[in-house]
């Protein structure tokens, strides 16, 4: 959830920045900082904690001037540490970055700089970037041109703010893939650059997004974009409206399409200070897990309601391969009242976004009542599912206001992947090979999102195609069997359209009979072991003459030349693959509700959280 704010003008940079940072604090974040070219030099001011201790920092040792970026960070990468907490100055003190993202070759990066003897200062990715800076500008080339050379090594999706001391009159900026937002303010002789509308609507309403494989350069008198190759682009700036519920909506029509386009940044903020990518292990303190309570469990009971629950599902396929501990998905309104066989040994592990659903709670009590251990992974900090338990895992995927949850349904299946890998690892067993290949997976997360969002148009075609149909069937295997109950249900609860998530295998013990010309059959079929028998269940549509829309990894010749249409998405390994499977169901739901003329964020019927039983 990490915030940036820069600015360029005639007043002092240091409370601009440090207002637009404090209207971002609800994003979440572990430390922030800032940096200010100061009579020549770029002074820096880094604290671990909370924005107030960066402020006190900065009444004690005051800095000022007329240019400078800031940041609020969630560790990805090193300890929730000032050493780790950006900006990020290079070993020339002329250059400073700030990031938000995962560079995914950092540590390729890291061993060619050391071996050109940088001394690398903090233990982020994000360091990486300021070096390969200097690192171009040592060559003879200026900001602008150090910049978009460093740009293109990096790999992974990015948002990068960089300044530098010898060239005070600018500021550049570059979005890659799809890593989050980037807002370019224009003033009156003053530019302003932020992460999101609110850390700057009190200065200006006339901004610019960045669009994936942007970049800008800002001065007090305007910004040149141009694309990361060097093509110049022609933008002109937009209104946004001083209603703070529009300026929250930023670029994006409904915050449900906005909450689509947060899963890049909300998966990397899953991730935050969670994962060690050097040593390929999953740290998750809040939940006061041990390897003696690793060993103890003998059961697992995943309870949640709706959505969450299908996030449930993926985890009971994830915990029971990796970990080996037999786990049970149960509807929380169902298992206080079957009277579950539960003890000491057993978790209860809820599942919740608001952290207030009443037959989760209730379900949590149920649990508690009999001895066992209470967990909950849960969005909302402070919430009563997150009181109550004995451990907590926190989503850190910021606010989620559209009540058909997106970006809350592909957190917590992360989490419950890193959640895995942990018990694996305390109860012995997975080799350390395995482990450390999948927690190096977890780094191409955010981005194999960020470009399975990148073919939005070609999902909003389908949506066209599909927008009048009547009823819909849902089909997945294996691990992507949840997936096809979320699609369904994203249909259904946004577009009012009647639709079914089914086991696939199951297709011909019942369902199979309501398939015609007019019933489309959407079949999750990536390159996952499952992905063979999909194939069957293709063709068994087709026979029927049911209209087949597919879900399918690129390049799949055999599913293309079956289905009427395609949604690609990239390789994935087939344990993450739900995260990634899920996002064109969920912007295809999306788009059919707008094509129809919908209320996409407030469905009727619907609440977002549901306090009653």
């Amino acid at each position: 959830m990490c915030g940036i704010v820069g600015y360029i003008g005639p007043r002092d940079a240091t409370p601009i920045i440090l207002g637009g940072l404090k209207r971002l604090e609800y994003r979440g974040y572990d430390s922030a900082g800032i940096a200010v070219l100061q009579n020549g030099d770029i002074a820096v001011r880094r604290e671990a904690g909370k924005l107030s201790q960066l402020t006190d920092a900065v009444q004690k040792s005051p800095i000022s001037g007329k240019i400078g970026i800031g940041h609020t960070r969630w560790a990805t990468h090193g300890a929730p540490n000032q050493q780790n907490a950006h900006p990020h100055l290079g070993h020339t003190g002329k250059v400073v970055v700030v990031h938000n993202g995962i560079v995914e070759n950092f540590l390729e990066l890291r061993d060619e700089l050391s071996a050109e003897g940088v001394d690398f200062k903090s233990e982020t990715d994000s360091e990486t970037i300021v070096h390969l800076v200097e690192h171009y500008i040592a060559s003879g080339l200026n900001l602008i041109e150090a910049a978009r050379a460093t740009f293109e090594h990096l790999k992974g999706a990015n948002v990068i703010v960089v300044m530098s001391a010898d060239e005070p009159d600018k500021i550049v900026t570059a979005r890659i893939g799809n890593a989050g937002g980037v807002v370019i303010g224009f003033g009156e002789g003053e530019m302003f650059a932020a992460s999101d509308i609110p850390a700057i609507l009190e200065h200006t309403r006339e901004v610019v997004f960045l669009e994936s494989h942007q970049m800008a350069v800002i001065t007090r008198s305007g910004a040149d974009f141009q694309t990361l190759n060097g093509t110049k682009l022609e933008i002109s700036p937009q209104t946004i409206a001083w209603d703070p519920v529009s300026a929250e909506k930023g670029e994006y029509r409904h915050f449900m399409e906005k909450e689509i386009h947060e899963q890049v940044r909300a998966l990397t903020d899953t991730l935050a200070g969670r994962v060690d990518f050097d040593e390929g292990r999953i740290r998750l303190p809040q939940l006061n897990l041990d390897e003696a309570l690793a060993k103890r469990i003998n059961k697992i009971y995943i309870t949640a309601c709706g959505t969450a629950a299908y996030a449930g599902m993926v985890g009971k396929y994830l915990i029971e391969s990796v970990a080996r501990i037999p786990v049970e998905i149960d509807i929380a309104s169902e298992f206080r009242y079957r009277d579950p066989i539960v003890d000491e040994n057993t978790v209860v592990l809820a599942i919740s976004q608001s952290g207030e659903t009443a037959d989760t709670l209730a379900a949590m009590e149920e649990g508690r009542s009999k001895g066992a251990i209470l967990w909950s992974i849960v969005n909302a900090i402070g919430s009563q599912a997150m009181r109550i338990a004995d451990g907590s895992i926190s989503m850190q995927t910021g606010p989620e206001i559209g009540v058909a949850s997106t970006k809350a349904f592909t957190a917590p299946i992360v989490d419950l992947y890193m959640l895995a890998i942990l018990l694996a690892d305390l109860r012995g067993t997975i080799d350390p090979v395995k482990r450390r290949q999948m927690v190096a997976d977890l780094r191409f997360v955010p981005d194999l999102v960020g470009q399975t969002l990148e073919r939005e148009a070609d999902i909003e075609k389908i949506a066209h195609a599909l927008k009048d149909i009547k009823g819909c069937l849902y089909l997945g295997r294996g691990i992507n069997m949840p997936i096809a109950y979320e699609g369904a249900l994203k249909l259904k609860e946004i577009s009012y359209i009647h639709a079914e998530g089914y086991p696939a295998g199951e297709m011909k013990h019942g369902p199979i009979a309501l398939i015609d010309e007019e019933m489309p059959v959407i079949c999750l079929a990536p390159k996952d072991p499952w992905h063979e028998k999909m194939i069957s269940q293709i063709q068994q549509a087709k026979a029927r003459g049911g209209p087949v829309v597919a879900v399918a990894t690129d390049g799949d010749e055999l599913v293309a030349d079956m289905a009427d249409h395609v949604l690609w998405i990239p390789e994935t390994p087939w344990m993450l693959s739900p995260v990634i499977t899920v996002i064109p169901l969920q912007v295809l739901a999306y788009h059919i509700a707008s094509l129809r003329g919908l209320d996409v964020d407030q469905p009727r019927n619907l609440a977002k959280s549901v306090t009653v039983e």
